[in-house]
């Protein structure tokens, strides 16, 4: 039994969250822990929020936020149709690593994308984060594909 609570992040979990990614970063970013009310950080989140097929998670012990995920919906024709899901930004916070948390809240995310009809649960992560591959392997993730990025 998971000893997490799972819901929806809200406007006042910016700070949590963005404090989270900038910490947990191996690249430099423009991100503004200090501003974690900025105008791009609230349009983003309202852009989250107003699409079904996307959410912000906090993961919560005991009614304190351990942990953020997203979780986007993609719908694609090959496959037969098939939904695919997402997680992204899977941050747990140092004080409660290292217990299990990271995998309760990969398990919840992989039931998520069972429950909306999904047939693939995918996720990339930083070349430079050994421990994290590690830890999706563990999970039963493969290296299936190379991922690339354009910066604009």
């Amino acid at each position: 039994m998971s000893r997490l609570t799972y819901r929806d992040a809200t406007p006042d979990d910016l700070g949590f969250v963005v404090r989270l990614i900038v910490d947990d970063s191996v690249v430099a970013t423009d991100d503004r822990p200090d501003e974690p009310q900025h105008p791009r950080y609230l349009a983003a989140f309202e852009a989250i929020a107003a699409d079904p097929n996307q959410r912000l998670i906090i993961a919560e012990l005991g009614g304190q936020p351990v942990g953020t995920q997203q979780l986007t919906f993609i719908p694609g024709i090959n496959r037969l149709g098939e939904w695919r899901c997402l997680i992204e930004a899977v941050h747990v916070a140092p004080a409660y690593r290292n217990r299990g948390f990271g995998g309760e809240m990969i398990g919840w995310a992989i039931a998520e994308a069972r429950a909306r009809g999904c047939g693939v649960v995918q996720l990339t992560s930083n070349k430079k984060r050994l421990d994290a591959h590690r830890f999706y392997e563990r999970l039963g993730f493969q290296k299936s594909h190379e991922g690339f990025k354009l910066a604009l």
